[in-house]
């Protein structure tokens, strides 16, 4: 009774359905806090690409945009699929919401910082770490000192590194963890991949998400939903990664026997420069005559 008592809900399913609900900001500003390293207080949740998805890629892709106490936007995206242009794609989401919230006529001064969080059940390129982190900075070419930008907070002249400026991006690759889960990070990636949360935890966000996140605290209707949408999770990863697997046994298919012409070829060539008759060479090789002749 305690497993089915213990039983939560996945990360995406929350920020559809609930962490968008100011009641539930604590499980996400816990999350915000544990990965970017300090407090985190939401103040609002914007529109986001994922409220306005077609409805194709509704199971593959989820995500949330939120404002924090200091004006900086967050995007938190779950991606179940491979993509082909998916850094291509953050790149742009980012640079839309900069662009976004910030008004005609406002200074540049007006510009915040934002971070994108990404958390990915797909193999990203190649890379034996479970988390990357993605900042801009400026490195002397002969110097190798990091520069510093002068600029006016509060009426006072400060010294910022750009990467507090510029948009930072965090690559969670899920399936890359296999470690005990003993810190604040490692226990939300734990639970971002197995959906195990400790009794004993102590991280930001996880204490609440053992009470909100429950599966079983949900009413009737909305554990169907939730079913439904895990059970479309899974057929579409199903279905993409057959046809993955098919796509490469084509392939090797394709490249097995493109070598077998291409040998055949050469020893026929061969034969053909020995002097050897061309039907012995059509028997030795299973070339045509047609195809042989055309080596000479």
């Amino acid at each position: 009774m305690t497993a089915l008592k213990d039983r939560y809900i996945r990360f995406d399913w929350a920020i559809k359905r609930l962490l968008r609900q100011k009641a539930n900001f604590d499980v996400l500003e816990g999350f915000l806090t544990v990965f970017i390293g300090e407090k985190v207080k939401i103040v609002d949740i914007l529109e986001s690409e994922g409220n306005q998805q077609a409805q194709d890629d509704m199971f593959n892709r989820v995500d949330i945009k939120a404002k924090n106490s200091k004006g900086e936007i967050i995007i938190v995206e779950i991606q179940n699929t491979s993509e082909l242009y998916y850094l291509e794609r953050i790149l742009y989401g980012v640079a839309k919401a900069i662009t976004e919230h910030i008004n005609l006529g406002n200074t540049y001064q007006e510009v915040k910082k934002v971070y994108s969080i990404s958390i990915l059940y797909f193999d990203l390129g190649q890379g034996a770490d479970y988390l990357y982190v993605g900042q801009n900075d400026f490195v002397g070419v002969h110097t190798k000192d990091h520069l510093k930008i002068s600029r006016k907070e509060e009426g006072a002249i400060v010294q910022r590194f750009p990467s507090e400026i510029f948009p930072t991006y965090y690559l969670v690759r899920v399936n890359n963890f296999n470690e005990v889960a003993k810190s604040p990070l490692e226990e939300w990636i734990k639970y971002l991949k197995d959906g195990v949360i400790s009794a004993e935890t102590t991280a930001p966000g996880l204490r609440e998400a053992r009470q909100k996140l429950q599966y079983y605290s949900m009413d009737d209707a909305e554990r169907h939903a939730y079913d439904e949408h895990i059970n479309a999770v899974m057929i579409q990863n199903d279905v993409l990664g057959n046809a993955r697997q098919e796509g490469l046994e084509e392939g090797l298919a394709e490249g097995l026997a493109k070598g077998r012409d291409e040998r055949s070829l050469e020893i026929a060539k061969s034969l053909l420069d020995m002097g050897v008759a061309i039907d012995k060479i059509m028997n030795a090789t299973g070339l045509d005559e047609e195809q042989i002749r055309s080596l000479r």
